[in-house]
């Protein structure tokens, strides 16, 4: 029976992708092997050695110790495109508020409440202050072309925009996925340049962070709305307001709130609403839960930050090892040398940095206590026997 623990409250939905006879889920469990979460941060939380997999039911991973986990032989999964159209309908409705200065004006028809009759008349006076540009015909740029941006993309032509895109880590699926009306560019500076709204779409890290700063805000066009709905340390928030203030940027809307930005004209904060959909909510947990069965049970990884694809379909009749470690030569040797007497029927060896994963089906049972020395051993983080 396996022990999953649940850090936040996780679909009931995605909690039914698991077997009952094979899983026991709770919110309190001493000695996991699974963990199942949402936003709690796992930074502080010590890691016991039960614990093989975590899987987020949302895209990134900044709550949880990636590396730390990497190290104690503990895949991370995450859940890329579970929540993309949710995220989607949230960056059109942002196009929108960008161009048309609707919630400035939503504010100042509240504040006319109790003026009567003369409310229809103050309204035909001052809505022109609030007179902003259509998006059809304009043009979009579009930075990072995963999941969520290939939606917006594809939306935005359908909406009348001429669309332009940037990901040099493209995969196949996506650019499958793409509208053929979507132009690619050369590079960001070619979208900074060209663009009249600009969207952003990639991962935050240590390359990313702060990409939305002075340098390439300075490369925009004069008037460009900007919006982020990826992750809030993509923006530099000083050159923001500051791009903000001189009308460099004529818009910068996000969906994480920064205390500085709030209550600034031209700019407005979304609740980090991106993915809260019930829809969103139920597609995350379900795959999550998916990912994380699949690992415990077969060693399969899909979607993982930390360590690399690995599936193989299970042989019959055979026993499974799954060897996760360093990604440092001779190691199939040390594996295969431990194995004397058994028939390797299939077998798998994916890598990802500084780190490896290796899948065999051996021929008849093997005693875990046979593996006892690959388990000792520190250039092996985990040694599985399914």
């Amino acid at each position: 029976m396996y022990q999953i623990q649940t850090l936040n409250k996780i679909s009931s939905r995605g909690l039914s992708q698991l077997d009952a006879a094979k899983y026991t889920v709770s919110d309190t469990c001493a000695a996991p092997d699974g963990v199942l979460v949402r936003s709690a941060s796992m930074h502080e939380t010590e890691l016991p050695d039960s614990l093989l997999a975590i899987a987020r039911a949302g895209a990134g991973v900044n709550n949880i110790p990636v590396g730390k986990c990497a190290e104690k032989g503990v895949v991370v999964f995450n859940t890329p495109g579970a929540n993309a159209n949710a995220v989607k309908e949230l960056v059109l409705a942002g196009l929108f508020l960008s161009s048309r200065r609707i919630t400035d004006g939503v504010d100042w028809a509240s504040s006319l409440k109790g003026q009567g009759d003369a409310v229809a008349k103050l309204v035909e006076k001052g809505k022109s202050q609030f007179a902003g540009p259509e998006i059809a015909g304009k043009k979009l740029g579009v930075i990072g072309l995963g999941a969520i941006g290939v939606l917006v993309a594809n939306a935005a032509v359908h909406l009348g925009m001429e669309v332009h895109g940037y990901d040099p880590y493209m995969t196949v699926r996506n650019a499958w996925s793409l509208s053929r009306s979507v132009q690619p560019a050369a590079g960001m500076d070619e979208i900074f340049a060209e663009c009249d709204y600009i969207t952003v779409h990639v991962p935050l890290v240590d390359s990313t962070r702060g990409m939305l700063g002075a340098e390439n805000i300075a490369k925009m066009k004069d008037g460009v709305r900007l919006l982020n709905f990826a992750r809030g340390e993509l923006a530099d928030t000083d050159a923001v307001l500051e791009a903000v203030g001189s009308g460099k940027i004529a818009c910068y809307i996000t969906d994480f709130p920064d205390d500085r930005l709030l209550g600034v004209p031209n700019v407005i904060c979304v609740p980090h609403l991106g993915a809260s959909t019930p829809e969103s909510e139920e597609n995350c947990a379900e795959m999550a839960a998916r990912e994380l069965a699949d690992y415990l049970e077969n060693g399969t990884i899909r979607n993982s930050v930390n360590y690399p694809e690995a599936e193989l379909a299970r042989t019959p009749g055979t026993t499974r090892l799954c060897f996760l470690h360093r990604n440092v030569p001779m190691m199939l040797n040390r594996i295969t040398a431990e194995l004397s007497g058994l028939n390797i029927e299939h077998m798998l060896n994916k890598s990802r940095g500084d780190v490896a994963d290796t899948i065999l089906d051996v021929s008849g049972e093997v005693d875990p206590s046979q593996l006892g020395g690959l388990s000792a051993d520190p250039d092996f983080y985990r040694v599985r026997v399914l």
